[in-house]
């Protein structure tokens, strides 16, 4: 059974408050990892037999529309983001700290505006041939609704703009027949949630659980205001202490650092998912499901699903650049890990907020079908020595702001009911 250990991650009266929220913040996140640890193996001893006993349940009243446990059984309906009005986010501290040095330039001319408006219109066609390509595979797709981003908020605590409904696996997470709502950390995705309002409602209306995770203040004191990032050699020294942009002031998380594989869920601790996010996540799911942290060697953590993809049951792509520190306990279980080769995309092609291993982003329809990148010629025929039908769609300019087909979609019920891949 698989156990995974947590890695450690003005005035004078404001330097005091710093000083002491500093110690306590230290002081509670070792509590949340020895929680962690004793709480998961305390899960795992009592779920034991029952996961013995019941192997293959499903929980799930038949005629729920939402039931999805892991990232492979097959797909039957999914939720598909929209670029439309997509604005580049105003450049804060959580911003610069999740993003590469090379468009901090881009991000202080522009934020608060809208993304090159060609740019968007090309990436518009692009997820819509994809959506027209699911339905043609038998995938019935829901979209949210269009909302001006550009419009200005403020709450107590921050003013900002926001930025788009493009990334449906960054807000909702799917469990057996809940949908989570996550408290994300980036000040301009704090109103996203409403652009899913109508679909999640009706899902609700049709017998599906609705969670809103606790929505955070997203004040000052969640974010380190003096993370000390100057070059790839600072954000490596900073992940390798544990250190984030994101403090323990307040539990948050993006759906997309989890990763589902029956009743074991893997997350890691990121720039945008805090520890008491993850402790919020466990014990909302406990018993029935056991969440485990995992990490790596990444300079600038920031979801899951560019560095470990589970597409099978025991069946993980793993990014050679982005090792993970436990990855033996995968193989010890019998789990295979497969590297995925080096991504084809070019080096002048705009990546605004995430990396050329978005070519590992890939949204599988079933074990046997995936889709994947039109242009990653090289990872299609890594997909077709392990037997999977590749289904091909250009998603390049859609690419630029932020995700590839697993963050593009998020999959709201798949054929198949709940099991245990690690008993």
């Amino acid at each position: 059974m698989l156990r995974v250990r947590c890695l450690r991650g003005g005035s004078r009266g404001a330097e005091a408050a710093h000083y002491i929220g500093w110690r306590l913040g230290r002081v509670f996140t070792g509590w949340v990892q020895r929680s962690l640890q004793s709480t998961q193996a305390a899960t795992a001893s009592q779920n034991t037999c029952a996961a013995d006993d019941n192997k293959a349940t499903s929980p799930v009243p038949k005629d729920c529309p939402v039931c999805s446990y892991n990232e492979w059984d097959p797909l039957e309906e999914v939720i598909v983001g929209r670029a439309e009005n997509a604005c580049v986010p105003p450049f804060s501290v959580e911003v610069k700290a999740n993003t590469y040095e090379k468009y901090w330039g881009f991000y202080q001319k522009f934020g608060g505006q809208s993304f090159p408006k060609d740019h968007v219109k090309k990436a518009i066609a692009e997820i819509e041939e994809m959506c027209n390509i699911l339905k043609r595979e038998g995938v019935i797709v829901k979209r949210p609704d269009p909302i001006d981003w550009s419009v200005k908020y403020k709450t107590p605590d921050f003013e900002s703009t926001g930025m788009y409904a493009a990334m449906p696996r960054d807000i909702l997470l799917v469990v057996g027949n809940e949908i989570i709502e996550a408290p994300m950390a980036w000040r301009a995705r704090f109103f996203e949630y409403r652009a899913y309002r109508r679909i999640i409602k009706d899902y609700f209306n049709s017998g599906a659980k609705w969670t809103t995770a606790p929505k955070p203040t997203m004040a000052d004191e969640l974010y380190d205001q003096d993370y000390p990032i100057h070059s790839v050699e600072d954000r490596h020294k900073l992940a390798a202490q544990g250190k984030f942009v994101t403090t323990e002031f307040e539990p948050c998380f993006d759906a997309a650092d989890f990763i589902r594989a029956g009743r074991d869920i893997f997350v890691q601790r990121s720039q945008v998912t805090n520890y008491r996010g993850i402790e919020w996540m466990r014990r909302h799911l406990a018993p029935d499901y056991r969440v485990h942290v995992i990490s790596f060697k990444d300079p600038n953590p920031m979801h899951i699903d560019a560095t470990f993809n589970i597409i099978g049951p025991g069946l993980v792509l793993s990014n050679p650049d982005r090792p993970c520190h436990q990855i033996e306990l995968f193989k010890k279980a019998g789990w295979t890990v497969i590297r995925p080769p080096v991504p084809l995309i070019p080096d002048d092609h705009p990546l605004w907020m995430s990396s050329k291993w978005l070519s590992m982003n890939v949204l599988m329809l079933d074990e046997k079908r995936v889709m994947v990148d039109a242009n990653e010629t090289s990872i299609q025929k890594m997909f077709e020595n392990l037997g999977i039908s590749t289904i091909k769609v250009n998603i390049r300019h859609a690419n630029s702001l932020g995700g590839g087909f697993h963050c593009w979609t998020c999959d709201i019920r798949r054929r198949g009911i709940l099991q245990s891949y690690f008993d």
